[in-house]
């Protein structure tokens, strides 16, 4: 790990120091101080924080006027983020290899609560920077570049014991490296199927980093596991990257493979009647109480966004509820004027993700995605359609926004090499939220220019052209697609390419 400065002094090392990826930076003896006297460089730096429970990481996050970027302040002195390395006015590039300098503020900053208590941080230092910005140079591409190629994520998979093979993993401890472990699969297995892949290194099983253990520890563990399973694996090439670049392989960075539950973020648009739904606080076994949803209306807004009764409510527009009041949910949903965003998970769904220590919106699916699924027109049918079948379809809507404190306050994402765009994120309180748009809306129009065949960076030019205004021609997803079916059949979008615009998203 390198300083701002390129250079650091290590004092008071008087232990010796064994760096682990798999449980971080952990060692309070040793302190990083900065060469006071040399220059910042333009080289990102990688801070790996890690707390005790109900310690704070000891910074702040802003977003401040006439700055851009997201700005780091008030370092603690010895707390854990000055530790790190951290240091006031640096720009956050990414949390958890996530890229974050583009996407708003209050989206950086739940990432942040999400980690729990271990947090990797790419920065950059403030007069770097803002030179960089200056130059028009590309952040994107010094925070991959600091990346070694090749270098993938790690896979969070839930594994189902199959009746005749089993579990189909083995774990064989790899010679000379204590508590590592080499995957063998049984091929077509159920381990497989989860995705894990052959040569797989083993990093953390239903919760526990396994890094301490023994084989025969690691194998009373499996005994016990029952039918199912959930580890954290690396392939061992992007283990030794991670090492290298002494970054901990952490579950809050894993893409999902075949996790049983998964919240859900909801879209609703309120009726004549509301949205159709009751919100009560009732009190589980545990001696818990939740906030549950309740009575759905039929024909209701909320039952045709996917609302199940008796759903555990997590967020409202991107909110935690779990600090919240019952009669201060119910303002934020009146608040919200026409629209709302709920992320909800079943009572089951809460309890796995529970023992396993990590919080379940670290692992949402988007509903407006599924319902794109329902009512799809088949290619063989497409050509029938009528003039007033697609009349029947809805209409796009036009939706007029001026640059606010979180500029037009939405995200434009699309799926890699095709052309067409998507809103895949709305700020609360933002621009893009007043005008009326929705996650999943297909962009269609900008400033009166038609963009359904125009890649992502051509559309984020238009916008940046019509300067602090914007006009934007959107339609629902569900309804895009069967108007251009009904024109000339065409492919659906699916989930599989939906996951993968991540990497394609820009915040605007």
């Amino acid at each position: 790990m390198t300083s701002s400065t390129g250079l650091v002094k290590v004092i008071g090392l008087t232990e010796k120091f064994t760096f682990n990826p798999k449980e971080g930076i952990d060692n309070p003896v040793m302190v990083i101080t900065d060469d006071a006297d040399s220059e910042p460089t333009s080289s990102p730096r990688l801070c790996v924080l890690k707390r005790e429970e109900g310690e704070s990481y000891g910074f702040h996050l802003r977003v401040e006027r006439g700055r851009q970027g997201h700005i780091i302040r008030n370092v603690v002195l010895g707390g854990v983020a000055g530790c790190s390395g951290l240091q006031d006015g640096d720009r956050l590039l990414e949390v958890n290899s996530c890229y974050v300098d583009d996407i708003p503020h209050p989206e950086v900053a739940r990432k942040i609560k999400l980690s729990g208590n271990q947090l990797c941080l790419l920065v950059l230092d403030g007069e770097a920077y803002e030179l960089a910005v200056s130059q028009g140079k590309d952040l994107r591409g010094l925070a991959r570049a600091h990346k070694d190629k090749g270098c993938k994520p790690p896979r969070l998979c839930h594994i189902t014991r199959d009746p005749v093979s089993g579990l189909g993993i083995n774990f064989t401890p790899v010679e000379g490296e204590k508590g590592h472990f080499s995957v063998s699969l049984v091929t077509g297995g159920a381990a497989e199927k989860a995705g894990v892949c052959k040569g797989d290194r083993l990093v953390w099983m239903n919760g526990a980093t396994v890094s301490d253990l023994t084989h025969s520890a690691l194998s009373r563990m499996m005994k016990k596991c029952g039918n199912h399973i959930t580890i954290l694996v690396i392939d061992s090439e992007s283990e030794k990257n991670y090492i290298r670049q002494r970054m901990p392989i952490l579950p809050t960075m894993a893409v999902p493979h075949k996790l049983p539950y998964r919240p859900r973020k909801l879209h609703l648009v309120s009726g004549p009647e509301g949205y159709g739904f009751l919100l009560r606080l009732e009190k589980a076994p545990s001696g818990r109480t939740f906030h549950i949803l309740r009575e759905m209306d039929r024909g209701s807004p909320a039952e045709r966004a996917g609302m199940r009764d008796g759903e555990l409510l997590l967020e409202i527009n991107g909110e935690s509820v779990e600090t919240l009041k019952h009669e201060e949910i119910v303002d934020r949903v009146r608040q919200s004027g026409q629209q709302v965003s709920l992320t909800t998970i079943t009572s089951q769904g809460l309890e796995f993700y529970t023992q396993l220590g990590l919080s379940p919106l670290l692992f949402c699916e988007d509903d407006a995605a599924e319902k794109e699924k329902e009512g799809s027109v088949p290619a063989s049918e497409a050509g029938k359609s009528t003039h007033k079948e697609m009349d029947s379809l809805g209409k796009p809507r036009l939706c007029s926004l001026r640059k606010g404190p979180l500029g037009f306050g939405f995200n434009l994402g699309c799926v890699p090499q095709c052309p067409g765009t998507f809103i895949s994120q709305v700020a609360f309180g933002g621009s893009g939220q007043s005008a009326g748009l929705l996650v999943g809306d297909m962009v269609i129009e900008v400033n009166g220019q038609n963009v359904e065949e125009k890649y992502l960076e051509d559309v984020i030019m238009l916008v940046k052209e019509g300067g602090h205004f914007l006009s934007l021609s959107v339609m629902d997803k569900t309804n895009y697609t069967k108007m251009k079916q009904a024109i000339t059949p065409t492919r659906n979008i699916s989930d599989s390419e939906q996951e993968e615009e991540d990497y394609e998203i820009s915040s605007l």
